[in-house]
């Protein structure tokens, strides 16, 4: 697969505890697996308290790059909570960029205590609209079961999109290197229900009209 821009910078973004680090990871080695340079930087808040984890992944062609994006030139933007996606996109985002959201919060602690309001979902991305090209929400239906690992799922969610040139198989052979056997299935489940909302989420609507036979 070609880069449609090079370098393609993706910036992973979400709170301490979210799994940043192996997220970012993951996608960086699926990169080098299909031939790329990739470059990994992360930048941390008070990640141990819950504070924002940013990853930057650049992929080129060419070269190396710098670890760090340069402010306005994010293509990609993944947020693993709400909020710190909008913040990320604020600094890093530009009327081409594109976004991938979980719809759950991760409520700080001034919020918990009541010391502040949390913004709805709605607000959130009416906001990140406004700012970037397209903005896609990772919805899935709940079944009752233990939750899946959100930074899977949005690794997942992103290879679905088909807006970073690594085959989804590819993903899961880094995946089946990674994990180890009695955690592999889980983290599979986790991917593949990430990739097929999106893929399901930019199928083309089937139309309803009924065709006349001739």
């Amino acid at each position: 697969m070609a880069l449609k821009v090079d370098p393609l910078n993706v910036i992973i973004t979400g709170v301490g505890g979210q799994g940043n680090v192996l997220a970012s990871q993951i996608l960086a080695s699926a990169g080098i697996k299909e031939g790329f340079y990739v470059t990994v930087g992360e930048t941390y808040g008070a990640s141990q308290r819950g504070g924002p984890v940013m990853s930057h992944v650049r992929f080129s062609a060419v070269a190396q790059c710098g670890p760090l994006i340069p402010e306005g030139q994010a293509d990609i933007v993944v947020g693993m909570e709400p909020v710190e996606a909008l913040r990320v996109v604020t600094d890093f985002g530009n009327p081409e960029t594109r976004v991938i959201i979980s719809p759950r919060p991760i409520y700080p602690i001034w919020v918990l205590a009541g010391q502040a309001t949390y913004p709805p979902l709605e607000e959130i991305v009416g906001k990140l609209k406004k700012l970037v090209a397209k903005v896609e929400v990772v919805r899935l239906s709940e079944d009752g079961k233990e939750p899946l690992p959100m930074n899977i799922l949005m690794i997942g969610a992103l290879a679905g999109s088909g807006l970073v040139p690594v085959a989804v198989k590819t993903f899961e052979e880094v995946m089946r290197e990674i994990f180890i056997p009695k955690d592999l299935e889980r983290n599979l489940k986790a991917f593949r229900a990430g990739a097929n909302a999106l893929k399901k989420a930019n199928a083309p609507a089937k139309s309803k009209a009924k065709r006349k036979r001739n």
